[in-house]
């Protein structure tokens, strides 16, 4: 396994939050109105699963790791990366200020919910595209199987400091948001999960 297998499997739970932020982004601008805490549990889950989880794994390890193979953080790929995670951050802050204004039926808060939503959505969705197809092929072509041993027990220190049943408590989340926007939750989500799971040890 490599450790950007690892890193994609969270790609596939993130990019299922982003759907239902569309949706739910597009639909309250339409009038529909879902429970505020729906759009709390959404930034929860940005900012812990999505942010302190997995991109600081990338920030504090694999984009670290690449910076020493000698691909440059000014001017190269890694730089634009870590300007996106600093503009998706801002927007999620975005989405967390407007939530007391949307609970109150404030119009404008609404749409600044909604734009907010939508933006992190269409960003991160074209973030995660680069990653997946440009940036982890080339990390890749650079590790030796050591790397990626070492890279993998770094993560799982990593995931240890967040504490035990991180990843399967926000799965849980995903699955109610999914549940609450869409009507239905992902098939094959926590197979693919408890796959994954059996693959890393137990984390």
């Amino acid at each position: 396994m490599q450790a950007t297998d690892l890193l994609m499997d969270e790609h596939r739970t993130i990019k299922r939050v982003l759907r239902m932020l569309q949706q739910a982004a597009r639909e309250i601008q339409n009038g529909k109105h879902y429970p505020p805490a729906m759009f709390e549990q959404a930034v929860d889950f940005l900012r812990t699963f999505a942010d302190r989880c997995h991109h600081l794994k990338e920030q504090d390890i694999l984009f670290q790791e690449m910076e020493k193979m000698g691909i440059p953080v000014q001017g190269g790929p890694l730089g634009v990366m870590l300007k996106e995670h600093d503009q998706g951050r801002a927007l999620v802050k975005g989405m967390a200020e407007a939530i007391p204004g949307y609970r109150r039926g404030d119009a404008q808060a609404t749409k600044t919910l909604a734009d907010n939503a939508r933006s992190f959505a269409n960003l991160l969705s074209a973030h995660i595209d680069k990653e997946d197809n440009i940036l982890y092929p080339m990390a890749n072509l650079h590790l030796e199987n050591e790397d990626q041993e070492s890279l993998l027990a770094r993560f799982e220190a990593k995931e240890k400091e967040m504490g035990e049943g991180v990843h399967e408590r926000y799965r849980h989340v995903v699955e109610e948001l999914e549940m609450q926007v869409l009507g239905q939750t992902q098939a094959g989500g926590r197979e693919e999960h408890s796959h994954h799971l059996h693959r890393r040890s137990g984390v």
